[in-house]
């Protein structure tokens, strides 16, 4: 019979019997994993049964957790995981989560991870009041670790992730088209969440300042790729709980976009940079702006850069000791990069 942390990651990520690079990241930290999930899953627990249905919808679209596995294989890979580290990762899972609920409200998005969003079963007040929920209860963990770097680490990450949301709502407004711009989002939207999920790891079991910085920054270089690709997936029909060409309906303009409108004929990228400003985002114009991203090498570039920042998280992870926690990190790079959904 499997161990409930066995079931835990076939079914979050396992799409058949093999064992394939998912399941590899998460085999180190089986035991600690199945800890973690069951914490999770208290921490939110409410005795009003309004609440409840609520939190029970959000559980039922509950993703991956790559987040904390991280977070448990930089903690491993640098000591013992202790009571700390789960609060650790319960935390940030509560954050993420928040900040999910709360996107979803701002992006007007019905859908998230291929179920109705929280704001699409109840309404947005609903949605704001429970991002709101997970957010508090987010922080109650964070002081029950009681350590001060860790609480500081998340209230700066709390803060990063809104300004990450609002520069982008600003670019997308101002139609800004600016590449610096565009990674300065990304890493205060997506990639300091990963960041900061494996600094805190390595922070709970006590380790050094070098570790700690070393983590930290391995987590923003992958928390980029994890964007790009994400980004790349909104160019390609595929099962992956969101509309095609969703982030050009709601005025974003990614990386594969932001290419093609610097490196394409100025004539073309004047009209295509028209129909953004227009904000009519028909399912015609966005076939058009798709196709001109493709055609003018955006995804190309794109998957370039993903490459540059693979290469400098693997360049820090091959310093570690040969062990699984090394191996399972390796695997993780190859599941960012090459996931696909």
């Amino acid at each position: 019979m499997l161990l409930k942390a066995e079931l835990f990651i076939n079914l979050h990520f396992n799409s058949n019997s093999d064992m394939d690079k998912k399941l590899l990241i998460a085999e180190p930290i089986a035991a600690e994993l199945d800890t973690f999930n069951s914490y999770f899953r208290e921490s939110v627990h409410s005795n009003n049964s309004r609440i409840q249905d609520v939190i029970d919808h959000v559980m039922r679209s509950d993703g991956k957790h790559i987040r904390p596995i991280l977070l448990l294989l930089a903690a491993k890979a640098c000591g013992e995981i202790n009571q700390i580290t789960y609060l650790s990762a319960v935390t940030v899972e509560l954050l993420h989560t928040a900040s999910l609920i709360h996107d979803d409200v701002v992006d007007e998005s019905k859908m998230r991870r291929g179920k109705a969003s929280v704001n699409a079963v109840f309404d947005n007040k609903v949605a704001v009041l429970a991002g709101d929920y997970f957010l508090s209860t987010a922080l109650i963990k964070s002081v029950l670790s009681g350590n001060m770097d860790i609480i500081s680490s998340i209230s700066d990450l709390g803060r990063n992730l809104a300004e990450g949301e609002l520069n982008q709502l600003s670019l997308a407004k101002e139609v800004i088209i600016d590449e610096d711009e565009y990674f300065e989002v990304i890493k205060k939207k997506t990639a300091s969440l990963i960041s900061v999920c494996m600094k805190i790891g390595a922070v709970s079991v006590g380790a050094s300042y070098v570790d700690v910085q070393k983590f930290e920054q391995m987590g923003e270089y992958l928390g980029i790729c994890f964007q790009l690709r994400d980004d790349i997936f909104d160019y390609f029909t595929n099962d992956i709980g969101k509309p095609t060409g969703n982030d050009i309906r709601e005025g974003k303009v990614t990386l594969p976009l932001l290419y093609a409108l610097q490196h394409s004929d100025k004539e073309e990228s004047q009209r295509m940079t028209g129909l953004i400003r227009s904000a009519d985002f028909s399912n015609e114009v966005v076939e058009t702006l798709i196709a001109f991203a493709k055609k003018n090498e955006g995804i190309d570039y794109a998957y370039s850069r993903i490459d540059i920042f693979k290469d400098k998280a693997l360049s820090i992870i091959e310093t570690l000791p040969e062990s699984e926690v090394k191996k399972a990190l390796l695997n993780a790079v190859d599941y960012v990069v090459e996931r696909v959904y």
